[in-house]
């Protein structure tokens, strides 16, 4: 699955102690077949990141708080 800039996306923990990471994607930094995308992590961390066959999915519209 291919992502664009503003998807919400979720990353499953490898760890089942660890719920799955949410956040934006910022920017599409390199596209398909290697796909790399910056990410502003909803827990205020942002990083570029390569994500492995599956490991990247959408995730749920943010909570307003």
């Amino acid at each position: 699955m291919e992502f664009k800039a503003g998807d919400r996306v979720k990353v499953e923990s490898e760890s089942t102690e660890q719920p799955p990471r949410t956040g934006v994607i910022d920017e599409v930094v390199h596209r398909a077949p290697s796909p790399r995308y910056r990410i502003s992590w909803d827990d205020g961390h942002e990083s570029i990141y390569t994500p492995a066959a599956g490991a990247l999915g959408p995730a749920e519209p943010a909570k307003r708080a």
